[in-house]
């Protein structure tokens, strides 16, 4: 029987073109975060369960893929075992025990990473990771279940500068890629001061997962949520002129100051002041993209403690592209406490989509040879290979192709490639050591002496 081939949903193969576009997106902000002093790490894609259960609120808890231990992690609900394993039919297994799960983001495993091995790190510590993560979502455009993240992040250090320093890394990146985005900016102090001002100190959470929902279901979306959670009217009240508040950042802090001053809420007045300090330095330094103070913003994520980032692409439609923030004591669950640190993450996924949406590509991206040398004959494939091993040495791609064929279909194959010059040495050019080479974009073909040819590429005698 013929097996159709296919890959589970919310994952994807990418070809040549694909793949090399993406390294673009992973090089060029992986420059980025080298520039700004990042150091590199990787973790496993796997990690204990007990890792990452409880650290991404309870919808996060349940898109985590859970991994089946191998061996005796299946018993028989009734009757005796076959030995032979294809005559057990796999509905009649129920699953022992599950203790692994694959990551759900690189910031969880990155805590459990400092914290095992903090006696070989210099703190503040500055770590940049681009690696794949899953989540058992449901797939829709830009929301896959498996796709990459290129996290940068500061911990060991509670100073705001480190805030700014992921304002920079947001405005750099997206102003290489020629995307402009809005990168809006909240604190989940003063989350938990108006949480307090509500009269629901202890229900942060719920709060905070509604409004995080405020962009997609609107007001009336958030009190229907809230009032299923037994929030009062009276509390709502309280949060309505909030989430409805317009105006510049001034005025927002102003709004902010004043409901927790009579509010009483000290949490919610020093999420401000830590506002109005980044806000300063924004204004101070500048920013070549957007950046606003957006009372909305909630990212749900239970670690989160101070400043929160989030960034959506101005010019074409899709979801959050970038996000991040504060937390103050992610890596206490494992040990060590007292270790602040914030982060940015970049969805390299999505930002792949806004890229091939807007045309922003650019067109040498693709990891074609720099030139293709064409198999005329034993004799002169070797002679060939040595002036490839001169430019190759130099740093330039080339290739032979590998067969002795007709030029057409040399010619044609370059053409698929992406290839824009060509290489033809046939016993003309062997025995007057030169080289015909062709450019395929303009049609333009000489044959010239070998070193002259070499300088073409930079490579000297």
């Amino acid at each position: 029987m013929t097996q159709t081939p296919s890959i589970p949903k919310g994952t994807r193969d990418f070809n040549p073109l694909e793949a090399s576009r993406r390294n673009y997106i992973f090089d060029t902000i992986r420059n980025v975060f080298k520039e700004f002093g990042y150091a590199p790490i990787e973790t496993p894609a796997m990690e204990n369960l007990s890792t990452l259960l409880g650290k991404y609120g309870e919808e996060g808890d349940r898109l985590l893929f859970k991994i089946l231990n191998t061996g005796d992690s299946f018993v028989p609900l009734a009757g005796k075992v076959d030995p032979n394993p294809a005559n057990i039919d796999s509905n009649a297994l129920a699953l022992q025990v599950c203790e692994k799960g694959l990551r759900y983001d690189l910031t969880v495993p990155f805590a459990r990473f400092v914290v095992q091995h903090q006696n070989e790190l210099t703190f503040p510590f500055k770590r940049y990771q681009i690696q794949p993560v899953w989540r058992a979502d449901r797939p829709q455009k830009g929301r896959y279940r498996e796709f990459y993240q290129c996290d940068a992040d500061v911990i060991g250090s509670d100073s705001l500068y480190n805030e700014f320093e992921m304002v920079q890394l947001v405005d750099d990146i997206f102003n290489r890629f020629g995307i402009r985005v809005q990168l809006r900016i909240n604190n989940r102090k003063v989350l938990a001061g108006i949480a307090q001002v509500m009269g629901y100190p202890d229900r942060l959470i719920d709060i905070t997962i509604a409004m995080d929902k405020y962009e997609k279901n609107g007001l009336e979306g958030v009190r229907i949520e809230l009032l299923e959670k037994g929030i009062t009217p009276e509390g709502l009240s309280r949060l309505e002129p909030l989430l409805l508040f317009k105006g510049v950042t001034t005025s927002k802090i102003a709004f902010l100051t004043r409901l927790f001053e009579e509010g009483g809420s000290e949490i919610g007045l020093k999420g401000v002041e830590e506002l109005k300090w980044l806000f300063s330095m924004i204004e101070k330094v500048g920013t070549g993209q957007a950046v606003e103070l957006d009372l909305t913003l909630a990212r749900g994520l239970n670690y989160y403690t101070g400043a929160i980032f989030e960034v959506k692409a101005l010019d074409f439609s899709i979801g959050s592209i970038c996000g991040g923030g504060r937390y103050d004591d992610l890596t206490g669950v494992f040990g060590l406490k007292d270790m602040s640190g914030v982060g940015i993450s970049f969805g390299a996924d999505r930002i792949y989509d806004v890229l091939m949406g807007m045309g922003k590509f650019p067109e040498s991206v693709m990891d074609a040879p720099q030139i293709v040398f064409f198999n005329m004959g034993r004799n002169e494939a070797a002679y060939a290979l040595r002036c490839m091993k001169r430019l190759r040495a130099s740093g330039i791609t080339c290739e032979l192709y590998p067969e002795e064929v007709k030029l057409k279909k040399q010619f044609e194959y370059a053409q698929r490639r992406g290839v824009r010059k060509v290489a033809i040495i046939g016993e003309q050019e062997m025995n007057n050591n030169q080289v015909t080479w062709k450019n395929l974009e303009t049609g333009e073909q000489q044959t010239v002496d070998m070193q002259d040819f070499l300088n073409m590429f930079g490579v000297l005698a």
